[in-house]
């Protein structure tokens, strides 16, 4: 019986999922076909390779995200393993479907040709397809995970997201030598209008900074993945409980909203009995803790 519920409160959580993946796919198809490519934008990620290979081969922008994501997802599969590449596959069959499916359509929101303004959109609305995917635990396969791999296979010692921001940046520099200097500059107002409204979508109006606390009986293996995953520090106390007088570790850790989601599914998958508190920070000042030093700020 206990199984029997356990197995349809994941299905209901699966059809959620499919719910919203496709919503997000169709937000974000609907940005890149009918509004970045009319325009002549570009962008970051898989998004801005694929536009920039447009410009020399005559195929279809889905045709091309596909062989991209697809790529993406067997250099995952071969250096990361399954684990992580399953993490992916949905989303690298899913998303290029719809953008295919979209692209039968003749169909331009702007009336007129304003980059300006297209961009802006542009930011908006692939920042709440890339917010609903990660709201629900889901990750696109683009540069992130190119990121991901970077960082576990030869950068080990530098922050995921430092990667993250030289794969992207290198996308859109090249985006500005095939496509001119001032698509590059439409691009970055893109990406930052995009990174706030994942975080808005996401996260909501929240710090950009959490504590997050956790006991569980499976701390070490959290912690390893804190660390050598995500690159934060982690600190273990010791606490007791008032109730029944036992004694238990407790980890610490100081990180991103973002990153304190992925913290969650680990958890979630390794220990359902784990308690997890994440609580807002305002700020956060020292060496080495990966947020600012205090003689700098």
């Amino acid at each position: 019986m206990i199984e029997k519920q356990a197995f349809k409160k994941k299905a209901r959580e699966f059809f959620a999922d499919i719910v919203v993946l496709l919503m997000a796919c169709c937000i974000g198809a609907f940005s890149t076909v009918y509004i970045m490519i009319p325009n002549g934008l570009a962008s970051g990620g898989i998004t801005g390779i694929a536009r920039i290979l447009q410009k020399f081969v005559n195929v279809d922008f889905s045709i091309l995200y596909y062989c991209l994501a697809f790529s993406i997802f067997l250099l995952c599969f071969a250096l990361l393993g399954f684990k992580e590449a399953r993490k992916i596959l949905l989303l690298t069959i899913m998303y290029p479907a719809i953008l295919f499916l979209f692209e039968q359509f003749n169909f331009e929101l702007l009336e007129q040709t304003d980059r300006l303004l297209a961009c802006i959109y542009c930011g908006v609305f692939s920042g709440m397809c890339n917010g609903f995917i990660l709201f629900r635990g889901y990750s696109s396969g683009g540069t992130d995970t190119l990121a991901k791999i970077i960082k576990l296979r030869w950068l080990n010692h530098i922050d995921l997201s430092k990667i993250l921001l030289v794969v992207d940046a290198v996308v859109i520099i090249s985006a500005g030598v095939v496509y001119g200097r001032d698509i590059a500059l439409y691009a970055l107002i893109t990406t930052f209008i995009l990174s706030r409204v994942i975080d808005i979508v996401a996260f909501g109006l929240q710090s950009k900074i959490v504590r997050v606390e956790i006991i569980s009986e499976r701390n070490e293996k959290i912690a390893n993945y804190i660390l050598n995953d995500l690159g934060r520090g982690v600190t273990f106390d010791t606490i007791t409980g008032a109730y029944t007088g036992n004694s238990a570790k407790r980890l610490v850790a100081l990180c991103s909203p973002r990153e304190s989601i992925l913290i969650k599914q680990l958890v979630s998958k390794c220990d359902n009995r784990a308690l997890m508190t994440v609580v807002n920070i305002d700020s956060v000042w020292g060496k080495g803790s990966g947020f600012g030093e205090i003689e700098k700020d």
